[in-house]
């Protein structure tokens, strides 16, 4: 007989609370695990592929982190500090922009940028105020020493974490569902179906368009000759989640330093937006139908809600855990919506029933 509702919400609410206090207290000593957790729930079904192929699990997770470390040290050797030194050379010229911009608006609209107007000193003020955050942020981050003890226990934690975890994973997540109330085990065990199909189409479906449409971008704004275009492909790549606005942003962000340096020269220019529209077209009519699906379950809107609450809450840690979190109330939430509308809180009392009462 399962415990009356009152108990189980008891329960819940503590282990909810327990969940929220660690959050709080331990979130960058468990970031390295968490970090893990979701490199081996990415990589499962690459390891599940090579099993079936007659690979050994050990053998498949070998052989998936011998790749996933040459290509992180490649990243490392080429791409990393390419993309540091660009944004940090766009931070120290984003004042000699918006100065180039205010001379260029000067020009043709001599009466908006009168000495003392509001449009020129917030020119002025942006441009300055990007350099020095951006800078200052960039700096602190490089030079402080226990920032970079950090990253590198990072780097050794989470690749183990990582292997273990994927070598074990069907094993754990076969106890985890031998552990489930025998009562609620079915329903249980739908509403993780789903939330893992969730999460499947927006963390290895989305972040696998991200990942490609970032490169696309960045290898072709380079090849381009856009002075900023690894940057610009990378900031375009990381906000791709969220429909229409990564190209844009991106586009007009990449327009916008184009029009500096090409200015005049409106076969580059047209270049750069071309990427852009073929960027979007291969999102919306390849990438994202066939890695993504027609319904990912996890709207825009409620993501960056989550991103937004449990960031500022908890942190980095947080927001990598906002996502699974976002995708797991989701689901809960329309398996009650199912339960009310098949309830008599919806439908009312029947006629026999009414007159009995």
């Amino acid at each position: 007989m399962a415990h009356p509702v009152k108990d189980q919400m008891k329960y819940w609410g503590i282990a909810t609370a327990i969940f929220m206090l660690a959050m709080w207290y331990l979130g960058d000593v468990i970031l390295p695990f968490v970090l893990g957790g979701a490199i081996a729930y990415f990589l499962d079904p690459v390891a599940d592929k090579l099993e079936n192929l007659g690979c050994s699990r050990a053998l498949a997770t070998t052989i998936i982190t011998v790749v996933a470390v040459v290509i992180f040290v490649l990243m490392i050797l080429l791409v990393v500090p390419t993309l540091i030194n660009q944004a940090i050379a766009l931070f120290e010229v984003a004042p000699q922009l918006f100065q180039d911009l205010q001379a260029f608006l000067a020009e043709r609209f001599p009466q908006a940028l009168d000495e003392g107007s509001t449009l020129r000193q917030s020119l002025l003020s942006i441009g300055e105020t990007i350099r020095a955050k951006g800078g200052e942020l960039l700096s602190s981050v490089l030079s402080s020493a226990s920032s970079i003890i950090n990253i590198v226990v990072l780097f050794l934690i989470v690749p183990v974490v990582a292997f273990y975890l994927l070598l074990d994973w069907d094993n754990m997540t076969a106890r985890i569902y031998t552990l489930l109330p025998r009562d609620h085990a079915l329903t249980v065990r739908e509403l993780a179906s789903q939330i893992d199909q969730t999460l499947a189409a927006f963390i290895r479906g989305m972040g696998t368009v991200c990942l490609i449409l970032g490169t696309y971008y960045a290898i072709a704004l380079m090849l381009v000759g856009l002075q900023f275009g690894l940057v610009v492909g990378f900031i375009a790549g990381l906000i791709t989640f969220i429909p229409y606005v990564g190209a844009l942003v991106g586009g007009a962000l990449a327009i916008g330093l184009g029009l500096f340096q090409f200015w005049g020269d409106w076969v580059s220019l047209g270049l750069v937006a071309g990427i852009f529209v073929i960027g979007q077209v291969l999102e919306g009519n390849v990438l994202t139908p066939k890695l993504v699906g027609s319904s990912v379950g996890l709207h825009p809107v409620w993501l960056l809600l989550a991103l937004s609450v449990f960031g500022s809450l908890f942190g980095f840690v947080g927001m990598l855990v906002a996502v699974p979190v976002a995708a797991a109330l989701g689901v809960i939430i329309r398996f009650l919506i199912g339960q009310y509308l098949g309830s008599k809180l919806y439908y009312g009392l029947e006629p026999d029933e009414q007159s009995e009462d």
